[in-house]
């Protein structure tokens, strides 16, 4: 009894020492309201922006630091805009505690581009500096604005995506006119595919004729009450490769019409039947309109007569549509990618360049290609 009163005392003696010990001395870090940088002028006004040779340098920024009334590193943003108002501002380059910053000619295309300003067109884009504290970017002091007199090329800010395998048309083969993944035209990381599949499985390239990065899952399961295949996407990490779609570890596929649909924002996909009872293919199809000298006919995949294709066709500025039977013109209102209707609009082609074009008779998707972007 004595021995454990020894300790109980000991150890209150203890807490009351560690109490005394940790009193808070801290001072509190405290920061005023920011004087914002102020961004100097350039000498040049007007860039035409060099598509050849783009580690160039284009433009160089230079700006004061602001002040936060406390040594403390300061982040600084470099923003454009298509307003001077900055309505909807992309971050062109980001920096550190430091005062300057210089755009190559394919920087200062991709941070036009992403701004909103339409290729080989002059327009002014605004550009700012914003300086902040931390990652959360707190205390925003925004700086004075510039204009420049900018001609961008063309920015082609999509990914594409392509089937592989023995339950696709092209096989094991990553450059066999492997079908595309129809983009859609609101959101460009959700991707769909609807068509035959055979019995096999498959994954997905992100580039014919390259077997990395591919994708695939290794926690895709089966729901036996609605036949429908979910979970979640992996992109291989060196030699260690994903499991095929549809189910890591399932078996073929039993051959149908499926709809598989890859998300790469939630890295997720779904895999369900299709039924594609009573909907005919066209006799022919083809595109037409004033992006193309003349009409150029789509073929359809012999594994799968509802995917038609045309490799490498010429476009110029214009647009286009898809004529079936020689009679029903389908169309959309947006390019590179999207949803075709019967009578829709004509379909905008914005860049010259060979496409590969792939149009889906079930469902009215297209997707056009560009193969040197």
């Amino acid at each position: 009894m004595k021995n454990k009163f020894i300790y109980k005392l000991s150890s209150l003696v203890l807490l009351i020492f560690i109490g005394i010990g940790c009193e808070d001395n801290a001072e509190t870090f405290t920061v005023s309201d920011a004087k914002a940088p102020d961004l100097a002028a350039v000498a040049i006004s007007e860039i035409e922006i060099d598509q050849v040779n783009v580690n160039n340098p284009a433009v160089t920024f230079n700006w004061s630091s602001a002040d936060y009334g406390q040594q403390t590193a300061v982040v600084y943003d470099v923003e454009f805009s298509t307003d001077q108002d900055f309505t909807n501002p992309v971050i062109g380059a980001s920096v550190t505690g430091e005062n300057t910053v210089t755009f190559s000619m394919g920087e200062l295309n991709t941070a036009a581009g992403n701004a909103g300003l339409n290729p080989f067109e002059w327009a002014n884009v605004y550009v700012r500096v914003v300086s902040s504290l931390g990652k959360q970017r707190a205390n925003k002091a925004n700086s004075n604005s510039l204009s420049l007199r900018v001609f961008p090329f063309f920015n082609y800010i999509f990914d594409d995506y392509y089937l592989v395998g023995d339950g696709t048309a092209p096989g094991w083969d990553n450059n066999n006119n492997n079908p595309a993944l129809f983009r859609n035209p609101n959101d460009e990381n959700l991707f769909t595919y609807t068509g035959r599949f055979g019995d096999g499985q498959f994954k997905i390239l992100e580039s014919k004729g390259a077997w990395r990065p591919q994708w695939g899952t290794d926690v895709g399961t089966l729901d036996a009450a609605t036949g429908i295949a979910a979970g979640a996407i992996r992109v291989n990490d060196g030699d260690d490769e994903p499991e095929r779609f549809p189910t890591s570890g399932a078996a073929n596929i039993t051959p149908g019409f499926y709809t598989f649909t890859i998300n790469f924002t939630t890295l997720k996909y779904t895999f369900e039947a299709f039924d594609a009872s009573g909907i005919d293919s066209p006799g022919s199809l083809a595109v037409q309109g004033s992006s193309l000298d003349a009409p150029v006919a789509l073929t359809p995949l012999t594994f799968d007569g509802h995917i038609w294709n045309a490799s490498a066709v010429r476009l110029k500025p214009g647009d286009l549509q898809f004529l079936a039977n020689g009679t029903d013109a389908w169309g959309s209102d947006t390019s590179f990618s999207g949803i075709a209707t019967n009578g829709g609009a004509n379909i905008p082609v914005i860049v010259e360049d060979d496409y590969d074009i792939w149009f889906n008779d079930l469902t009215g998707e297209y997707i056009l290609v560009p193969l040197n972007l």
